[in-house]
């Protein structure tokens, strides 16, 4: 998971209030399967596009060197386009959406070490999204959209993690994490599959006015599960490469940019793939 800014994540000493907003650009049009592009088989929904806007708005405090706690609120802007199973466009449909999606709120403690570089994230997600959109347009106009595709999954799930930072040499620092989300309940018979994510950052401070970074980050998703079976269009492995800049603007206030490179994926069955992830925020100190 591209951590935006390191600060906001929790990688830092300082105490107070700090607030990142952030946008991603989501366009996923690329059909895989597997490790290669593929092309859809005959009685399998036809999907055309996927395209998601993400406003994150992160509010951080940290009350103690050692304890803070972070509320993460989405919004998701989704369009969808199906042509359907059938082959005709008889069921075909498309949707957009605009919700509040699911709440995280996760807290952190690092006082283990002095340097207070070492640190474990323990959390939620909450169940605030919306689990009950429908297509607005098309011969299907008024069903469901599928689960994945909603702003919410309807579940609690539980967020574990560690991280680790510190100095390489002059001008140059790096971090790691590791975060796991897994769901404790289905929702409607849906349940979402666990995943494991890994995160290694280096960056270069030595510059006056703009800290370039380069990311790293490995993603293990399970299966969904719908009526106890197994989703065959879902999970799988993914790594992204992400180069990115940070800005000040003034003593509070930094902007950044990153764009996350596909240069690893394994999916299962038939998915569609962003051909790349675009990201930009701002973050605020107080």
């Amino acid at each position: 998971m591209l951590q935006s800014d390191w600060e906001t994540q929790g990688l830092t000493f300082g105490t107070g209030l700090r607030l990142d907003l952030r946008y991603d650009y989501i366009n996923q049009n690329q059909l895989r399967s597997g490790t290669g592009r593929a092309s859809w088989p005959a009685g399998h929904e036809q999907e055309i596009y996927t395209k998601s806007q993400h406003l994150n708005a992160a509010l951080d405090y940290s009350w103690t060197p050692d304890w803070g706690l972070n509320l993460r609120v989405p919004f998701i802007d989704r369009d969808h386009s199906t042509f359907g199973e059938a082959g005709d466009g008889s069921d075909a449909g498309t949707s957009h959406s605009r919700k509040i999606g699911d709440i995280k709120i996760v807290g952190r403690y690092q006082g283990f070490l002095e340097a207070k570089n070492l640190g474990v994230l323990f959390g939620v997600k909450l169940p605030t999204g919306s689990s009950s959109e429908t297509f607005s347009g098309g011969p299907i106009a008024g069903d469901r959209l599928d689960r994945a595709l909603q702003a919410g999954s309807g579940t609690t799930d539980v967020i574990t993690g560690i991280y680790y930072y510190g100095e390489l040499v002059r001008d140059w620092s790096y971090f790691s994490d590791v975060t796991t989300q897994i769901p404790v309940n289905s929702h409607e018979d849906y349940r979402p599959g666990a995943s494991l994510d890994f995160t290694a950052g280096i960056r270069y401070t030595g510059f006056q006015g703009l800290t370039p970074q380069i990311q790293i980050t490995p993603r293990f998703a399970a299966k969904d599960k719908l009526n106890g079976d197994a989703d065959a269009d879902s999970g799988g492995t993914t790594v992204y490469l992400s180069p990115g800049l940070t800005v000040p603007v003034s003593k509070n206030v930094k902007i950044y940019g990153f764009v996350q490179l596909p240069i690893y994926q394994n999916l299962n069955g038939y998915q569609l793939a962003p051909k790349c992830i675009f990201s930009v925020g701002t973050r605020f100190e107080f």
